[in-house]
């Protein structure tokens, strides 16, 4: 690889300091104060001469002149600007204008740094008046003159105006300061043009003053044409008329129409003929026209055409034809010119569909659906002296036979009905042409009426409600679709056979198995609902009151219906009812009826036995009570005879081996004490008595309450007195 020039390093070392020094000269400065001054200041008049000079101080470290960016700001617009390294520009505005009107404002830029001025109001007053010129001041009426409006001292976006006289005739925007167009001047006569200008941005500088006037002479233009209709004004059908327009001693450039009913006929330069065999319908004004770039002259003619016949006219009988029946067309005319034809000089020729049916003004026949279709009649003549037939169209007639209404079918709308509820009945015609007239008819009610004029409408009637299934033979519909032909009846035997009708339930009653509403436990219940009246299939449901829900729902075709509640407990007790619905979805409820459940018979039983072994229990108690009282009487008495101090163990332990017999024997029979008994009441003493013969001193004073031991506690199994003795014994032996 070659080496590089021994120059290239000492070239690239030069750029290094050269970049070097250019940083390190990277100046220091600051923009102290930019100023602009408009002289004259304020308001000026246009076209005076402006000076505006915008100065700028900066301080700064170099030895050299910095470059200053000044920018002239017009309303923040852009419109002068310099760059100078001389700290003062000049603007000069020769002259002002008023689109020069303002607020200026002086933008220096210094090495990116930049700093405005305060702004100045400038506002500049008048506008230059300006020039009209036209390229031609002698026209004809209708020309176009080309004309120029200029202010060339103005600048801005202005907005001409021309004037003809007093009338504004055009207004044009331009973005210099003039503008040429083309005026028309319609009129013959002197005209006087003038213009003036507005600045479209500066609406409050108003309007220039109009500019110089110019004279056009506009001279009239002599192209009114004539106009000549040959033979004359009244001709009869099938002459030709020839009619004439022309203009006399036109200017170049002259075309004429001829029109009638803004149709055009025929045009031509200068004039023209123009030929036409005429009919009726050519009778009217006819106008010739004469035109000229934008002018226009005319002239008017009449004409009236006498018919040499009338229009025949097509006649059917009868007006309404139905199917099978004969009808008759006839054509004929009711006018004709004696003058040209006798009447009978007119052929007619009947068409159906357009096509030739049969040579001559008469057609019968008998209707049929082959037959339908437009029927039209042609006549034709040919005037003496004339060498054109004339052809008339008769107006057309739409033969379409009508269908003789069928026998109506009366029925349900919806196909059912609920007795005592409103419904419909419609009433329709499988065949017949429209208009049909349907009436439904009952002895009960007033004829009411129903026009179907379109194949989409029904026959509807409005029925509020029947109460029996057989008031449905009452209605019958009537159907007719001409006054002429005779009507169609149905009666309401189809009614009945094809409406389902619908009778609400009765209110049903509930009865209960068994009798009275009482049932006992075990026992099973049946819950029966009936009803009288109802077309099946008829539900039943059925309640009871201590559940929201139902016990059962069922359906069946027969008017009454059983539940049965299996082994009835408790809580089967309570109120029971039953309803009933059907097609109708008329619901009725049957009253409550009361359920109460007894015990079981077992159960019974069970008491009874109860009670009787209870009863039994009692009085063998009572017999061993009484058996055992002569003995207990005995022992007690003995042991209340002997001394208290002579009582041995022996004794005392018989007196607590009864106290504790006592104590386990029932307590009391009828709340009486075992023991009571030995010391009181009637039997008590009786029985005392009879032991005093064995027991030589049978006295109670031998007891000694008062002298029981305060520290014993009583044993509370026996009374007060037998206590007592027992506390005595005691007392003795512990003694």
């Amino acid at each position: 690889m070659d080496s590089p020039p021994l120059y290239l390093p000492l070239l690239l070392l030069t750029c290094l300091l050269t970049l070097w020094q250019g940083a390190g000269a990277q100046s220091l400065f600051t923009i102290d104060s930019v100023t602009l001054k408009l002289d004259p200041s304020g308001e000026v008049t246009s076209g005076t001469l402006m000076d505006l000079n915008c100065e700028v101080s900066v301080s700064h470290d170099q030895s050299h002149p910095l470059t200053h960016s000044f920018n002239f700001l017009r309303d923040d617009v852009l419109v002068y600007s310099k760059n100078t390294t001389e700290p003062a520009v000049l603007h000069q505005l020769t002259p002002a204008r008023a689109a020069n009107s303002g607020t200026y404002k002086c933008q220096v830029i210094v090495q990116g740094k930049s700093k405005g001025s305060r702004t100045h109001r400038l506002t500049v007053t008048g506008l230059q008046t300006p020039v009209l010129q036209v390229t031609s001041q002698i026209l004809f009426e209708g020309d176009e003159v080309t004309a120029t409006c200029s202010a060339p001292d103005e600048s801005g976006s202005l907005f001409f105006h021309f004037y003809q006289d007093q009338e504004k005739i055009r207004q044009v925007r331009a973005n210099g300061n003039s503008v040429e167009t083309r005026l028309e001047l319609k009129h013959a006569g002197d005209k006087h043009l003038r213009c003036y200008f507005e600045i479209t941005m500066l609406p409050d500088a108003g309007r220039s003053n109009n500019s110089n006037t110019v004279k056009v002479m506009v001279k009239e233009l002599f192209i009114t044409p004539v106009m000549n209709i040959l033979p004359g004004k009244d001709v009869i059908e099938g002459d030709v008329v020839e009619f004439v327009c022309r203009v006399v001693n036109p200017p170049p450039n002259v075309v004429v129409f001829l029109t009638k009913d803004k149709r055009v006929l025929k045009s031509a330069f200068i004039s023209l003929n123009h030929s036409l065999s005429v009919l009726a319908e050519d009778s009217g004004e006819y106008v010739c026209k004469a035109d000229r770039g934008n002018v226009q002259k005319e002239a008017y003619k009449s004409i009236k055409v006498k018919e040499l016949f009338s229009k025949p006219v097509l006649v059917m009988k009868p007006r309404e034809v139905f199917e099978t029946q004969r009808f008759t067309l006839n054509c004929d005319t009711d006018r004709y010119s004696h003058e040209r034809i006798n009447i009978g000089d007119v052929k007619y020729s009947l068409y159906r569909n357009q096509v030739l049916l049969t040579s001559g003004g008469k057609y019968s026949a008998t209707a049929h659906p082959s037959l339908n279709g437009n029927y039209s009649c042609q006549a034709q003549a040919q005037g003496r002296g004339q060498t054109k037939k004339i052809f008339k169209n008769s107006t057309q007639i739409v033969l379409k036979a009508k269908v003789p209404v069928s026998v109506p079918l009366l029925s349900v709308v919806g196909g059912r009905l609920i007795l005592g509820k409103p419904f419909q009945l419609q009433c329709q015609s499988d065949n017949g042409s429209l208009p049909i007239t349907y009436t439904l008819l009952s002895p009960y009610r007033q004829a009411e009426f129903r026009v179907v004029r379109r194949p989409w409408d029904l026959a509807l009637f409005n029925i509020t409600s029947i109460h029996r299934s057989t008031d449905i033979h009452s209605f019958s519909c009537k159907a007719e679709n001409y006054p002429s032909q005779p009507h169609m009846e149905s009666s309401g035997e189809h009614l009945r056979r094809t409406a389902t009708i619908i009778e609400p339930v009765s209110r049903p009653v509930l009865t209960v198995t068994p009798n009275m509403g009482d049932v006992a436990e075990g026992e099973n219940l049946t819950l029966t609902c009936t009803v009288q009246r109802g077309t099946p299939p008829i539900t039943y449901t059925w309640y009871h009151t201590k559940s929201a829900l139902p016990l059962l729902s069922k359906t069946t075709n027969d008017m009454r219906l059983s539940h049965s509640v299996q082994g009835v407990s408790r809580e089967h007790g309570g109120g029971y009812y039953c309803v009933t619905n059907n097609p109708s979805n008329d619901s009725q409820r049957s009253a409550m009826v009361t359920v109460g459940v007894k015990l079981a018979g077992w159960k019974k039983g069970l008491i009874a036995a109860f009670c009787i072994l209870l009863t039994v229990s009692l009085i063998i108690i009572i017999l061993v009570k009484k058996c055992l009282l002569p003995f207990r009487r005995e022992r007690t008495v003995e042991l209340s005879v002997k001394p208290a101090s002579t009582k041995t163990d022996e004794t005392l332990r018989l007196t607590h081996g009864e106290v504790n017999e006592a104590a386990n024997v029932t307590p009391g029979v009828m709340g009486r004490s075992i023991w009571s008994d030995h010391v009181s009441g009637s039997e008590s003493d009786d029985q005392t008595s009879e032991e005093t013969t064995e027991v030589p001193e049978p006295r109670y004073t031998e007891v000694h309450p008062q002298e029981v031991d305060p520290t014993r506690a009583p044993v509370k199994k026996g009374t007060d007195t037998v206590y007592s003795e027992v506390q005595n014994s005691n007392q003795a032996r512990l003694s």
